[in-house]
């Protein structure tokens, strides 16, 4: 997480009540069991699917999304969807707020990550992206073919790959303009005329009484802290999925122009839902 551009002043944290720390520890503790009792299940099911299937996951992607989607319920967080995850092959970008995105996203829709490469080597959080299929990038152009070949294997076997074109997460009050480098691996020969990019949109709304910014996280944030303030209140907020229309690559000159549809697309939606807060 860099922070990139200007939110102010970070939030000021309510101060936790007594009530408020035992709502953390017990949905910390519930949290916990899940996710890593569903990477156990995870890890023991992949140890056959793996030589059976190969780079296809009929099964595992399932129980992520069962974790993710019980995540919200232990959270008290309300999960909305809006539009239809696309059925065609390909990738999925998004406005990046919160590490929150991630059970977001995986709710109505199996999908896999990419994210920096730095990110497999995380206590915790590298062990489950590894786990559920994440795709590792370096940022080292001399990477670049080995990498459009991971994103044609992948891509061609179905897997809808997710990236946040932000580069950063934020407070969710904004969308950053889109960066366009990871957009060129789908203007390959091998992949263009085949796939799509369906732009998406995450918006939250933070509890009742709470600053607009509660969900976001950027900045010199901690997740510690983060992770505290969100498990905290008696009344969560809520959080809206908004699938937008695919694009095909190949009705596009260039990456820019892709980028550009895309952004426009997630930046609509998350205006106009901020403007009916």
């Amino acid at each position: 997480m860099t922070q990139t551009w200007d939110s102010g002043d970070l939030p000021v944290l309510p101060r936790i009540t007594v009530t408020g720390w035992i709502r953390v520890f017990l949905r910390g503790l519930a949290l916990a069991v899940l996710v890593f009792g569903g990477l156990a299940v995870l890890v023991l099911v992949r140890m056959v699917e793996r030589p059976v299937c190969g780079v296809n996951r009929p099964v595992t992607p399932h129980i992520t999304q069962f974790v993710c989607r019980m995540a919200f319920l232990i959270l008290g967080i309300s999960h909305h969807v809006e539009g239809s995850p696309m059925a065609a092959r390909g990738a999925v970008v998004a406005n990046h707020t919160s590490w929150l995105d991630i059970f977001a996203l995986n709710v109505a829709k199996r999908i896999y990550f990419v994210s920096k490469s730095e990110v497999a080597g995380w206590p915790g959080i590298g062990w489950l992206a590894r786990a559920t299929g994440t795709v590792f990038i370096e940022r080292n152009p001399s990477k670049a073919h080995e990498q459009t070949e991971v994103f044609h294997t992948r891509l061609f076997a179905g897997h809808k790959l997710l990236f946040f074109p932000e580069g950063t997460s934020t407070d969710g009050l904004q969308v950053l303009p889109f960066k366009t480098t990871l957009f060129q691996a789908f203007f390959e020969p091998s992949i263009r005329d085949e796939i799509s990019v369906q732009p998406v949109t995450v918006v939250y709304r933070a509890p009742p009484g709470m600053d607009a910014r509660f969900y976001g996280w950027w900045g010199d944030m901690t997740f510690g802290s983060h992770l505290v303030a969100t498990l905290a209140p008696a009344r969560q907020g809520s959080v809206t999925i908004v699938y937008h229309a695919p694009l095909k690559v190949a009705d596009f000159a260039n990456r820019k122009s892709l980028a550009l549809a895309c952004e426009r697309a997630v930046r609509a939606a998350h205006s106009d839902f901020l403007d009916q807060a």
